[in-house]
């Protein structure tokens, strides 16, 4: 049976991804040895990092003066390296869900943190709109997609000061204005490679601004100066990253990505509004593409397990929603296909025909 991999994360990759990895595990550009067991520093895996980063410039069209950064710690490390790095004294952070909320309370650690608005009395259900951002803030952090409640910001916004971006669950599924940000980052197990590398892009000229001491693996600088090879880097990761890079560029680029992920939403969320069984979770205008969020309509509440299984055994994995909001999440990444989609939906399709 074909399985269809709706996972939130660690999620679904491109095949060609996983095959040329397991390939270069095994041997790694006939070498004879594996790509888990070479030195960071060999002559062979130095023009991975080079072209990773050539290809993230190229397909984001990310301007001179940027650099692109493969780090460890995930996300949830940059919650704490961005006020580090960035935050003298005031920083403001719009909350949109459980990600940005941990972010904002790492932030508190290193100076006032104003939340200029947040959608939690909603259960995060909207982004919030019409705040007004403190014109003395360092920077303004946002949460571009948010993958427990399916909403997403898809408007790169314009400000007064310094813009920040967790880009972390839909990297490459738009084109994004970079020259709007100083800092845009995100860890990369949900649209660009497995658990354990992270993507920072970086403004040069915005790092070393703040007066504190900054430890030496914290510091964005460090790692600008070292070209991500200051410690050993995540190879493994990284590699995977150039591979999915590349399947980007040869599928026709970031717009193409949208085009698709934009065609994968639509059918689903058409199926979610049209089946008298399922309801959506996130208001209409601010529905996430990546991450799709629903549940049973109140009167069939009681079926929810049933269809949780009945679709797990039709091969559907990973669509179990998040706690915080229950019921369903098809997480719809760059790499699903939009047969997968499809597949949910005769599905849905098939068990309402039942109830």
């Amino acid at each position: 049976m074909k399985k269809h991999n709706f996972n939130a994360g660690p999620s679904i990759l491109p095949r060609e991804v996983i095959e040329e990895t397991a390939k270069a595990i095994l041997d790694f550009n006939g070498s004879g040895l594996s790509l888990m067991e070479i030195s960071h520093r060999a002559k062979d895996f130095k023009p991975v990092v080079d072209e990773a980063v050539a290809l993230f410039k190229e397909l984001l069209d990310i301007p001179e003066g940027y650099s692109v950064l493969f780090l460890g710690g995930g996300a949830s490390m940059e919650f704490c390296m961005v006020p580090y790095n960035f935050l003298e004294k005031k920083a403001a952070y719009l909350n949109t869900g459980t990600w940005a909320k941990k972010a904002m309370k790492e932030a508190k650690g290193f100076g006032e943190v104003v939340e200029v608005a947040s959608s939690a009395d909603a259960n995060y259900t909207f982004i919030p709109k019409n705040y007004t951002v403190p014109a003395d803030a360092d920077y303004f952090h946002i949460t571009t997609n948010n993958t427990i409640f399916g909403t997403e910001l898809r408007e790169d916004p314009t400000v007064s000061v310094p813009l920040v971006g967790d880009m972390s669950s839909d990297i490459f599924s738009r084109p994004v204005d970079v020259s709007k940000y100083i800092c845009i980052y995100g860890g990369a197990q949900k649209n660009l490679a497995p658990a354990g590398v992270t993507f920072v892009i970086v403004k040069n000229d915005a790092v070393g601004k703040v007066s504190r001491y900054i430890p030496t693996m914290l510091n964005y600088q460090t790692h600008i100066d070292g070209g991500s090879m200051f410690n050993t880097p995540p190879v493994v990761p990284i590699y995977s990253a150039l591979l999915t890079l590349r399947w980007i560029k040869a599928q026709g680029g970031v717009k193409e990505m949208e085009r698709r992920a934009i065609e994968r939403a639509n059918l689903l969320y058409s199926e979610i509004d049209r089946n008298k069984l399922f309801v959506g979770t996130a208001v209409e205008e601010d529905r996430s593409r990546m991450n799709i969020c629903f549940v049973m309509a109140p009167e069939y509440k009681e079926l929810e397990a049933d269809f949780l299984n009945f679709a797990t055994e039709r091969g559907m994995v990973g669509i179990k929603g998040h706690r915080s909001v229950g019921g369903f999440r098809a997480s719809c990444y760059n790499a699903l296909p939009v047969e997968s989609v499809k597949a949910l939906i005769a599905c849905m399709q098939e068990f309402e025909k039942q109830h």
